[in-house]
């Protein structure tokens, strides 16, 4: 039972600007290396698998993702704001979190026939009553996640998440070639989970008696609430649409409309979160200092952008080809969904990069508000959009994201103490330079004479990255030498 005695306290400037680059390498540099194993096992799973597998699984999914917006994690990060983190506490979030959790396995268990009637899919039903065994790991990753995010120890929880990732890859290629079907998909993150668990308790060694004396700790769940009601909110924003779908699609149709989605919100899904639990930490500890939140917060948004707009962008002109190369021919439906949903992703993006600030600037119920502004405009917008169809809802995505950012930076920025001008001028290199990009890749590809799926992705590819690189290079220098500065932090060795 290890107690962590690092503290939020009001670290020299470089001491913390190292501890941020280090959990940024160590958090983001490991989620890559990850990732790049386990989306190589997803894709194969893909090709084995049908829509209409994904189709079940997307709706088994609305009620996961409901019931883990309350599973504990804002009491987690109550822990990590809060002066006083120590024995008691952790034990009172330990107990808050195991009766949390045993209460949302066990509605989910009950309430299973329900959501299967409700999308006319009885075996619906049977996943989500298996599924239901997730929330019982939760205890045991929140609390020791809690206490490396406190210390700033990035790398122990790569580490977990590398091994954990592996452990959902390896379950998800045995069931696709046993012929599990629809229980592939069900079977890969409880393995995940259940590795995750383990090594993440032994990472923080923070296998302790639970407490369920709550007393004194009434602001870790004043707090928790506000940030449970803002993930609400986040809920009803990124599910609505699959809840609508799966009751006017077929299973097939709306594995189409999943998978597209999954594949145009890889980074904002599997990249940004990661770097917003380093954001949220490094803000706490600067958060008296306003003028600081200000600079990291648009660097932040600058250097994820970097990254980001190419790859959305880059999606948007090579969609054709690479949902053939990667998803196979029977998922080339896809392609046109996957072409116009990649343009509504950087407005998602940017909107995710707010909370974390406004958090740890002791603002939740701001992130709780925009996120009430968010889940009512989209999903007036999927009701909508469903009328016409998959490419209705692409549309509610493109017509209502946009209005739902600006909203939502006009009550954001002020809180943040950055200007909109600051903001669009600290974002206009990367987005230029990605749009130059997708230009000059549509216009070669329209020149280029028939070819293979795989050498025409593969020559897009090189030519957008040189027209992106090339761009940079010549009209932005400044950003170039400021990632480039990250870059040689990274091999002089200080990240470690």
């Amino acid at each position: 039972m290890t107690q962590s005695t690092a503290q939020p306290a009001n670290l020299p400037t470089d001491s913390l600007s190292d501890q941020v680059r280090s959990a940024v390498i160590w958090r983001s540099g490991a989620q890559i290396v990850g990732q790049m194993l386990t989306w190589a096992s997803t894709f194969v799973v893909i090709r084995v698998l049908n829509p209409a597998d994904y189709g079940l699984f997307a709706m088994t999914q609305v009620i996961l993702v409901l019931l883990n917006m309350l599973n504990g994690y804002g009491l987690a990060s109550a822990l990590i704001q809060r002066r006083d983190a120590g024995l008691q506490a952790q034990r009172q979030l330990f107990g808050m979190l195991i009766l949390l959790n045993l209460g949302l396995a066990a509605t989910q268990f009950v309430t299973a026939p329900l959501v299967a009637s409700y999308y006319r899919q009885p075996v619906v039903g049977d996943l989500l009553r298996v599924q239901a065994l997730i929330y019982l790991t939760t205890p045991f990753v929140a609390l020791p996640y809690a206490q490396l995010a406190r210390a700033m120890d990035f790398r122990r929880q790569a580490q977990v998440n590398f091994a954990s990732g592996i452990a959902g890859a390896v379950t998800a290629l045995g069931g696709a070639y046993a012929g599990l079907g629809v229980w592939t998909l069900v079977a890969a993150p409880l393995a995940m989970y259940v590795v995750k668990a383990s090594g993440m308790t032994w990472a923080a060694g923070t296998l302790m008696w639970p407490s369920f004396d709550f007393r004194g700790a009434g602001d870790m769940l004043r707090y928790g609430g506000i940030m449970a009601a803002g993930q609400i909110f986040w809920f009803v924003q990124s599910q609505a649409d699959v809840f609508i779908a799966g009751r006017s699609f077929d299973p097939h149709l709306l594995g189409i409309y999943t998978t597209s989605l999954f594949l145009t919100q890889i980074f904002v899904a599997k990249f940004v979160p990661p770097l917003n639990e380093v954001a949220f930490s490094a803000y706490a500890r600067i958060k008296e200092d306003r003028a600081a939140v200000a600079t990291a917060f648009v660097k932040s948004a600058r250097l994820i952008m970097v990254v980001g707009m190419p790859f959305y962008l880059g999606l948007a002109a090579t969609a054709y080809p690479l949902v053939e190369v990667v998803l196979g021919p029977k998922w080339i439906e896809a392609a046109p969904v996957v072409q116009w949903l990649a343009l509504a992703m950087p407005f998602m993006t940017m909107q995710v990069l707010y909370s974390p600030a406004t958090d740890a600037a002791g603002r939740p119920g701001l992130g709780a508000t925009n996120g009430a502004i968010g889940a009512a405009l989209l999903t007036s917008a999927y009701l909508v959009g469903v009328q016409w169809g998959v490419m209705g809802l692409v549309a509610a995505w493109l017509l209502a994201y946009p209005v739902y950012l600006a909203i939502s930076t006009w009550r954001t920025l002020p809180v943040i103490g950055v200007g909109a001008w600051e903001l669009g001028e600290g974002l206009l290199p990367p987005v230029i330079a990605s749009l130059a990009m997708a230009g000059f890749v549509i216009a070669i590809d329209r020149l280029l004479p028939p070819l293979s799926p795989l050498v025409r992705l593969v020559l897009l590819t090189g030519v957008g990255a040189a027209a992106y690189c090339g761009w940079l290079a010549v009209f932005a220098r400044g950003l170039v030498r400021e990632v480039a500065a990250l870059v040689r932090y990274r091999r002089s060795g200080h990240a470690v």
